[in-house]
């Protein structure tokens, strides 16, 4: 498998909670960084995508949120919250 090797500083707060966090996951902080990196790259997609599909058809409203958090097994908290 190929791999981009990249060089990365941290606040040394935040190296050591990225490899505390790695070591309580199992695996390595090469694959928890890009399991985070991963998860960012779709939160973001995520974002782009309902701020274009609410462009052309409107806000999602309170309960249309709430009925898809509900669907998705997600908190009440996890809806999107307004801008």
């Amino acid at each position: 498998m190929k791999v981009d090797k990249l060089s990365v500083s941290f606040d040394p707060d935040l190296g050591d909670a990225v490899r505390a966090a790695a070591k309580r996951s199992g695996g390595g902080v090469s694959r928890w960084l890009a399991q985070a990196a991963t998860a960012r790259l779709r939160a973001e997609a995520l974002a782009e995508f309902l701020d274009t599909w609410e462009a052309e058809h409107g806000e999602l409203t309170h309960d249309e949120l709430a009925k898809a958090a509900q669907e998705l097994g997600l908190a009440k908290s996890a809806a999107r919250p307004a801008a």
